[in-house]
């Protein structure tokens, strides 16, 4: 017996994948919605440690995760001229028999999780959006952009950091700006990338990249958050190959490779957690609807893959959605995504202050609780 018999998921994300794959697994009719019209199509690259690899496995596609991300064990440190400061070597979060970190294309990964829940039974419409939920002490109705009106005994808002599902609850949560922003570009992968090296100072904040693939990464920049809306797609090329002149080593292959526009995109590092219960009646909050941070900590991915295990293992073990539930949810999920956001937060701060931190005390508490279960 499970806690529910049917449950409608607003986003496709790797949270509401994550969730759609584990209750189809167990046999519970889902429904996923998602409002772009292809599952995974935009991205760069996304950063996997050990405890999102762990759920990954759990979540049956590790082995499409191996054969298509690049695997690696440390991270080094550098300056700007490319000098290597030192060589860290990172921690296995998810336990021993995985790779510390694993780089991979966002829209690789997501294929993966969409297909791994079809395959399961999971039904997932795309190109649509809710236009109206409501909730009862029995269900929640549901209709969409399609005109498909659905109820279900659970719904769970996973649909990003402008949660529809959360403005629809009257969740008032709001997004702070950390004030920084990111170039990301995603480009090819010269010989000379073969893991994380980052470069705190100079032009920017940070420099850094990841290898996603045999031939691919992705690289960033970090710098004071600034409004880039006006810039053409050229102009943003430009801007992010002028910040990248300021660095060298494995920067000098990386820039010579970044020659297409559509491949570079500009964020601003923003942050929020719903503290407290992240349910209203029968409808849930998970991943970024609930949370985001900057990626400093590289937990983003981590942490939604995390809400969905735990959410799917209690409506699959207990037999009533009632408060013991959600009590269960909110204390397995809720400090361990605080510890999380705040650090992430707290790295800014001190990048942004010029403050040198206690980094590797905040690295250490933090990895300790993530090899932990959660």
């Amino acid at each position: 017996m499970t806690a529910v018999e049917s449950v409608g998921i607003i986003g496709a994300g790797m949270a509401g994948l994550g969730v759609a794959i584990l209750l189809a697994e167990a046999g519970v009719p889902v429904d996923v919605i998602e409002t772009t019209a292809e599952v995974g199509a935009l991205g760069s690259g996304v950063t996997l440690q050990g405890n999102a690899l762990r759920v990954l496995r759990r979540l049956g596609v590790w082995d499409g995760v191996e054969r298509a991300g690049y695997a690696f064990g440390s991270a080094g440190l550098r300056t700007p001229d490319g000098t290597l400061l030192a060589e860290m070597t990172d921690v296995r979060t998810g336990g021993p028999d995985l790779p510390a970190t694993v780089g991979i294309y966002r829209p690789d990964l997501a294929r993966l999780l969409v297909d791994r829940a079809v395959e399961l039974g999971a039904k997932v419409r795309t190109g649509i959006r809710p236009v109206s939920l409501e909730q009862d002490d029995h269900g929640v109705d549901v209709e969409c952009s399609d005109g498909i009106r659905a109820r279900y005994d659970l719904v769970v808002g996973a649909d990003g950091v402008r949660s529809w599902t959360r403005d629809a609850l009257g969740v008032p949560l709001r997004t702070e700006p950390v004030g920084m922003g990111i170039w990301r570009a995603f480009a090819r992968r010269p010989p000379s990338v073969t893991r994380t090296d980052l470069v705190y100072g100079g032009t920017a904040y940070i420099a850094g990249y990841c290898p996603t693939g045999e031939d691919t990464l992705y690289a960033y920049l970090v710098e004071n958050a600034q409004d880039r809306g006006t810039l053409s797609p050229d102009e943003r090329l430009a801007t992010m190959r002028g910040l990248a002149e300021h660095y060298h080593g494995a920067w000098d292959d990386i820039r010579e490779n970044l020659t297409d526009p559509s491949r570079v995109n500009y964020t601003w590092f923003e942050w929020h957690l719903l503290d407290g219960p992240w349910h209203r009646g029968r409808t849930v909050l998970i991943g970024d609807a609930a949370h985001c941070c900057p990626p400093t900590l590289a937990q983003g991915a981590a942490q939604a893959l995390e809400d969905a295990l735990v959410l799917a293992e209690l409506l699959t073990t207990r037999d009533a959605l009632d408060e013991d539930l959600w009590s269960a949810f909110t204390a397995r999920r809720l400090d361990r995504a605080r510890t999380v956001v705040e650090g992430s937060v707290q790295m800014c701060r001190w990048l942004l202050a010029g403050e040198r931190g206690d980094l590797p005390g905040l690295l250490g508490r933090v990895n300790s609780l993530l090899k932990e279960l959660p």
